[in-house]
C-alpha cells in the first residue's frame, strides 16, 4: 500500500511529531508500505529514509507564533505533489486547513484524519475554563466544532490515540472516530536502564545529595505544556521534602520558564537529550516523571517514563492521563498546582515500587493496527460516512 502522509506539524528541530515520523519511517517500511512525510519546509525537497520510505517538503512560510514550524498555504501546490505521488490512502495529521486542501484531492481516495493536536485543550480550555465553564466555550467555538464535523463527514477515519480525545470528538458529534493507541519504541525504554551515576550526576547539578527525589519533564516548551506551573509546584514540595527537578525541551516558552525557576538552584533546564538510548538512561534513572499540559492528544513522554519503570504524575485530563490509571501513576486535577504539590508529596519512597516491565504497547502494535484499518479503508471493507 502507498501511503502520503500530509504533516503539517512535523519539524526537524524535534517534538512529539517528529519521534512518531521517525518511527513510522522505518516501521512502515519493514511492514511492506511505501511510505512518503508530505511536510512543509524552507525548500522543495526529498530526503530518503530507505527504499520506501522518505521525507518530501514543499516551499511554504514559516509559522510566526513558532518559528520551528511552517504550514502549506498553496493548496494546487499540495494537489501537485499528490498527483505525482499517486498514494493508494492519505492521511492529514493536523484540524486546522490543511486537511480541506487534502479533503479536496481525488474525493474517491480513502483518507485519515490523525488528531495529533488538539486545539480546544491546548488554547480555548486553557485560556478560558477559570472563567467559564467547558460547556460555555463549546458553544463560543461552535464554528470550530462544526469544522471539525465536516471533516469527519470528508474523512474515512478520525485517528485519536487516546481514549479521552476520542470520547470528546464522539460525544462532539464528530464521525468515523476510531482509536488507535500509541506506544514505545521497541526495546528502548526499560527499568534495566537506570544508572545510579547519571542519577547522583543529574541531582549534583540540582545541588542536591543522591538522597533528594529527582523529578524528570520533557519536551517542547510551549505555553501548554505549563511548566512554569510545574517549576512552582516542585518549588513549593521541595520545602517540604529534598527534590530537583530537570527539564529536557526547547522552544519558545525558554524565557518565562527560566523566569520561573528564578534562584532556585534545584530546578534545572537542559537541552533536549538527542540521544534516544541516554534519553531512555535519563528516564529510567529518574523516581519519577512529571507532566503539566492537559491537551495531549497521547503524550508520548509520560508512556516512555511508564515503560521505564518510573511512577508517572499527570494532569487527570487529556491523553497523558491514560499513564495515572496503573499503580505506577499519579494523576492531580489538571492546570491546579495545589493539587501537583500533593501529588508530588504523596510520591512513594523511590524504591518501593518500581517495574520491570509496565508499559507493553509498542510502536509496532500500532502502526500494525493503523495500517490495518488503512488497507480495509482501501478494499472497501469500512464504507465512508455519509
Amino acid at each position: 500500500m502507498k501511503i502520503v502522509d500530509v504533516c503539517a506539524f512535523y519539524s526537524p528541530r524535534g517534538g512529539g511529531v517528529k519521534t512518531y515520523v521517525g518511527q513510522k519511517l522505518k516501521i512502515a517500511e519493514r511492514m511492506g508500505q511505501d511510505i512518503t512525510i508530505l511536510a512543509p519546509g524552507d525548500d522543495n525537497a526529498v530526503i530518503e529514509f530507505g527504499r520506501c520510505a522518505r521525507i518530501q517538503t514543499i516551499a511554504s512560510p514559516r509559522f510566526p507564533l513558532d518559528r520551528k514550524y511552517w504550514y502549506f498555504n498553496d493548496e494546487q501546490g499540495l494537489h501537485a505533489a499528490l498527483d505525482k505521488l499517486a498514494p493508494d490512502f492519505v492521511e492529514a495529521s493536523s484540524p486546522w486547513r490543511s486537511p480541506l486542501m487534502v479533503a479536496n484531492w481525488r474525493p474517491e481516495t480513502p483518507k485519515a484524519l490523525v488528531m495529533h493536536a488538539d486545539p480546544l485543550s491546548a488554547y480555548a480550555y486553557r485560556w478560558l475554563e477559570p472563567l467559564v465553564s467547558r460547556e460555555m466555550i463549546d458553544r463560543r467555538f461552535l464554528r470550530y466544532w462544526d469544522h471539525v464535523r465536516q471533516l469527519g463527514r470528508l474523512y474515512d477515519a478520525v485517528v485519536c490515540a487516546s481514549k479521552d480525545l476520542a470520547s470528546r470528538m464522539s460525544a462532539g458529534g464528530v464521525g468515523n472516530v476510531v482509536t488507535v493507541p500509541m506506544g514505545v519504541e521497541a526495546n528502548r525504554f526499560a527499568a534495566s536502564k537506570r544508572n545510579e551515576n547519571l542519577r547522583a550526576s543529574l541531582l549534583a547539578q540540582c545541588g542536591l545529595s543522591p538522597d533528594a527525589t529527582l523529578l524528570v519533564a520533557a519536551g517542547r516548551l510551549a505555553p501548554e505544556k505549563r511548566l512554569p506551573m510545574l517549576v512552582e509546584a516542585v518549588t513549593i514540595a521541595g520545602r517540604h521534602r529534598q527534590m530537583g527537578l530537570a527539564i529536557f525541551g526547547e522552544g519558545r516558552d525558554n524565557t518565562n520558564i527560566l523566569r520561573a525557576i528564578g534562584g532556585n538552584p534545584h530546578i534545572r533546564l537542559f537541552r533536549p537529550e538527542r540521544d534516544r538510548e541516554q534519553f531512555a538512561s535519563v528516564l529510567a534513572s529518574a523516581d519519577a516523571f512529571v507532566h503539566g499540559c492537559e491537551a495531549e492528544t497521547f503524550c508520548m513522554t509520560a508512556a516512555e517514563a511508564s515503560a521505564s519503570g518510573i511512577p508517572v504524575i499527570v494532569p487527570d485530563r487529556g491523553g497523558a492521563a491514560d499513564f495515572a490509571k496503573g499503580e505506577m501513576g499519579l494523576s492531580y486535577r489538571a492546570a491546579d498546582p495545589a493539587d501537583l504539590v500533593r501529588a508530588i508529596l504523596s510520591l512513594p519512597d523511590r524504591f518501593a515500587r518500581r517495574s520491570a516491565a509496565v508499559m507493553t504497547l509498542e510502536m509496532d502494535d500500532h502502526f500494525a493496527a493503523l495500517f490495518a484499518i488503512y488497507q480495509h479503508l482501501c478494499s472497501g471493507q469500512i464504507s465512508h460516512a455519509a
